[in-house]
């Protein structure tokens, strides 16, 4: 049975109706893509939506399975016929991208594709992102190009309906993002006063305890029990808490999207230049995520707040089969040895608590001076 494509103003309907079906984002690109490749009849599709950095804060495929997914490696560079999405801003239709002078090879597990579609996708004079097909699903002549100046056309509309469903997504999202942060703060205060009853609570009861052991030792014995069983709803509330302020942002968008997200609002906010930098880091277990994520907010703290740093650099890169976490600032510094013995921890403790709690390590290194570099480092990425 011979695959027939859908055609016709159907078809590109219901593609329209898809896009506009969805509010995340994610969502969005991926039904982009698929739409893009079964209504062009193409064997591979992807979407891309750059960054600042050179890189791609998303990047979407359909037509590759999972495994070859994982198997290609870190999301790729603007470079070559990408960059040329991007920065040109015009559409490329080419017999073969192979043979394009400005093709820079592809991973090794990367799938072999000849003819190429691609254009931008354009808000207005801002480029958002690039739409890319491959391999036309067709006969073609040796040195001809599968895709038609009529897909070609068909993929424009696509694009500029692409936009507006990628505009409303992002908007959407902003305002959710406000009503989730308005949600948190109410939430924050009530755990806070939660906690702080239960803490007051378990004071109250330890001091009933210490006054009856003598007199008393049965009802002292009491008034402990008392005390554990407060001690562990506080624990309770205390993880409650951890849970309900995870930033959905890293639900959402990933440990490096988040990071540079929150840096840059940094770096707007500071005198200091706090600066993001990210290699070859892929998708870690949640809770490596939020571990990495918290390690780097204290530690950017410590550094904007305390040390008189004009630089703090951040980066996220793999080494030696896992991820590693650096923060480094040319601040004031200080000694470790002495802040531990003088009980001021610089929150270092909390930090090597969530090192050790996900099977990672902290090292930090400071002198009076000399600055400091905090360093995390977890199996995995």
């Amino acid at each position: 049975m011979s695959h027939r494509p859908p055609s016709g103003l159907a078809a590109v309907s219901a593609a329209l109706l898809a896009m506009s079906r969805h509010l995340e984002t994610r969502d969005v690109l991926k039904t982009i893509v698929a739409s893009a490749r079964e209504l062009l009849d193409a064997e591979y599709a992807a979407l891309g939506v750059p960054d600042d950095h050179g890189g791609f804060a998303q990047f979407v495929v359909d037509g590759v399975s999972d495994e070859q997914w994982k198997a290609i490696g870190p999301l790729p560079r603007q470079h070559g016929i990408l960059a040329a999405m991007l920065h040109e801003a015009k559409p490329e239709r080419l017999a073969d991208v192979r043979k394009d002078p400005r093709f820079g090879g592809w991973p090794a597990a990367h799938p072999d594709m000849s003819d190429f579609l691609g254009l931008p996708i354009r808000d207005g004079d801002d480029i958002i992102g690039a739409l890319f097909l491959a391999n036309k699903r067709c006969p073609k002549p040796e040195g001809t190009c599968g895709f038609t100046a009529e897909d070609e056309e068909l993929l424009a509309i696509l694009a500029q309906h692409a936009a507006i469903a990628l505009t409303n997504a992002r908007l959407y999202e902003r305002s959710r993002e406000l009503t989730i942060a308005e949600e948190r703060s109410r939430l924050a205060h009530e755990l806070h006063d939660a906690v702080s009853q239960k803490l007051f609570s378990l004071r109250l009861t330890a001091q009933a305890a210490a006054a009856l052991v003598d007199r008393d030792p049965a009802r002292a014995k009491g008034e402990l029990q008392q005390v554990a069983a407060l001690a562990a709803e506080a624990v309770d509330e205390l993880r409650a808490a951890v849970v309900e302020l995870r930033p959905a942002a890293l639900d959402e968008d990933g440990l490096v999207a988040t990071l540079r997200t929150q840096i840059q609002v940094l770096d707007r906010a500071h005198t200091a230049e706090v600066t993001f930098g990210s290699v070859g880091v892929r998708a870690l277990p949640a809770a490596q995520e939020e571990a990495l994520l918290r390690v780097s907010q204290e530690a950017l703290h410590n550094a904007l707040r305390h040390s008189g740093a004009g630089h703090v650099d951040v980066t996220l890169t793999r080494r030696d089969g896992g991820t590693v976490l650096r923060i480094t600032d040319d601040g004031s510094g200080f000694e470790p040895a002495a802040t531990r013995r003088a009980g001021r921890h610089l929150g270092l403790v909390s930090m090597r608590d969530r090192a050790d709690g996900v099977g990672g390590r902290l090292t930090v290194e400071s002198a009076p001076g000399k600055g400091t570099t905090i360093e995390m480092e977890v199996p995995g990425g």
